[in-house]
């Protein structure tokens, strides 16, 4: 689909300078959404919300339906008497002094936030149990009926999770882990109350972040989320569904997922998520995918689809290969898929990360779905083929970002990443950048003929390398970066604003149906 022309910013809610260590949807989430309806600014994109697994990343998830417990804002659970405010002032989390501080709010310290935060949401759960009155008690019914199809899977994986240290679903128990239904059944049984808080807990976020969509579409901020095109093979979803995932008699995975080898990695990228059965999932029209972006769309207003390459060809490895090296391409369900989802679900807010080495058979494929593009204008100033990134390459079906979570920060990239060449190439093509390496390319990007233009706020700050939010080949100290509510300036704003302004990118109204009858929304 084409898309209003417009422009944002790019920050996961972990980022913001909210209590408890930890960015949430608390009051530095509406703060934050005034300062983009102050600046202008119509677009508000976050990483994938699910909750983490292995390595603290949004991109590794447990479940591709449920929330990240992590951003339940534990204020606006007080707020509203779930919770003794006087616990949250007395938490270690915000008062710590990192040598690693960074503009006004300390690095997420993701061990100590789990170890801090969960204990008092469990705690909020159960006083709601406990003593909710009806007309929340009544909203919760029937957001646990309306959401049985993926919560009650979820919430037992959860709490099986707990139960067992961690453990990897095919460790458990052979019942539990072959889903015996007698096992299922007892499972339920003998830990009732437990799934009781698990599906409240689920409940605080989905309500919190209703109520903060609805916040920002009252102010013409839409939200973009995040879709990782494979999932964790320690999730509910491979757990609850091991017939659509390439996995082994014992129930491992015979195949993962990665990218080949390039300049940027002489062993490739071994993700490690287990494949799809494609062939499965055709033969079952797709079910589980409609499902999947049914919900997207539900939370959303636009959808970025991750590595969107894979939809045509994706790079299987051998799950006994410790690298991506001895891999080979497949090929992916290609329009298939997306026309199932299209029959399903109609319109389709979607626009394809298709970064990288790409073939011409995936340009061709996101073309004739009329899906929009992606180009990063810090990776345009290298050789000829690096100039699909700028501005007069572009069409009006394109994204255009000044970078993205992976990369480094504009400042961080011009201090010690770009090479001599690339400055000469900055130079040339955008002349003087008197307040900024940073500002040059945010003009350029917002006033390109792209569709929308996004800017990570760590470049919209000028922050530099400290403020990164990830570096692909580190295995640890990513996702960490919070920024402070201080840098929040009335001259930033104003700044943005008139560029939206002078490039035609004002917010436009979003219709009526996001939130109706939040006025009755309690938990927020």
């Amino acid at each position: 689909m084409s898309f209003p022309r417009a422009s944002g910013i790019l920050l996961h809610p972990t980022s913001l300078p909210s209590r408890g260590g930890i960015g949430d949807f608390g009051p530095s989430a509406y703060a934050f959404a005034d300062f983009l309806a102050s600046a202008r600014q119509g677009l508000w994109q976050v990483l994938p919300l699910g909750p983490l697994g292995y390595g603290d990343s949004p991109y590794s998830s447990t479940s591709a339906f449920a929330g990240n417990p992590l951003l339940i804002s534990l204020d606006r659970l007080a707020d509203r008497g779930w919770l003794d405010r006087t616990k949250l002032d007395h938490t270690k989390l915000d008062h710590t002094k990192s040598d690693a501080l960074v503009n006004g709010a300390d690095p997420v310290d993701y061990p100590a936030v789990f170890h801090q935060k969960l204990p008092l949401l469990f705690e909020a759960a159960r006083n709601f149990v406990l003593r909710a009155a009806p007309s929340a008690r009544s909203r919760y019914e029937s957001f646990c009926r309306e959401n049985k199809w993926w919560l009650d899977d979820f919430v037992l994986f959860d709490g099986l999770r707990s139960r067992f240290k961690l453990e990897s679903w095919n460790r458990w128990p052979r019942e539990l882990t072959r889903r015996d239904p007698a096992a299922i059944v007892k499972a339920h049984a003998e830990m009732r109350d437990d799934l009781d808080l698990r599906r409240t807990v689920q409940f605080f976020f989905f309500e919190q972040w209703r109520a903060l969509r609805t916040y920002c579409s009252q102010r013409s901020i839409r939200i973009v989320g995040d879709i990782a095109i494979f999932v964790n093979f320690d999730s509910a979803d491979v757990w609850t569904h091991p017939d659509l995932f390439r996995l082994n008699s014992q129930l491992d995975p015979e195949v993962v997922s990665g990218v080949p080898p390039d300049a940027f990695s002489s062993d490739g990228q071994r993700w490690g998520n287990p494949l799809y059965r494609w062939d499965v999932m055709k033969e079952q029209g797709y079910g589980w995918w409609i499902d999947r972006m049914r919900w997207v769309i539900h939370n959303f207003d636009y959808i970025r689809l991750d590595h969107f390459r894979g939809f045509s060809q994706f790079w299987e490895i051998p799950a006994s290969e410790p690298t991506a090296i001895h891999g080979r391409w497949v090929d992916g369900p290609k329009d298939d898929l997306f026309v199932k989802l299209h029959e399903a679900l109609g319109g389709l807010p979607f626009f394809a990360e298709d970064l990288g080495y790409i073939t011409p058979d995936v340009h061709a494929l996101r073309e004739r779905l009329k899906i929009p593009g992606m180009a990063v204008l810090q990776f345009g100033f290298g050789d000829a083929g690096a100039h699909a990134h700028l501005p007069h390459a572009f069409t009006t079906e394109k994204v255009v970002y000044t970078g993205t979570h992976d990369n480094d920060t504009l400042f961080g990239w011009w201090a010690s990443g770009a090479t001599e060449h690339e400055r000469q190439q900055v130079g040339a093509y955008l002349g003087r950048c008197d307040d900024g390496v940073n500002w040059a390319m945010i003009r350029s990007a917002s006033n390109s003929v792209a569709s929308l233009c996004v800017m990570p706020m760590q470049d919209a700050l000028g922050l530099g390398s400290d403020a990164r939010m990830n570096v692909p080949s580190r295995q640890t100290g990513n996702w960490q970066w919070r920024f402070g509510v201080e840098l929040l300036r009335p001259e930033l704003a104003k700044k943005l604003a008139t560029l939206a302004e002078v490039s035609d990118r004002l917010p436009q109204p979003l219709p009526d149906s996001v939130g109706a009858n939040d006025n009755e929304e309690w938990a927020a």
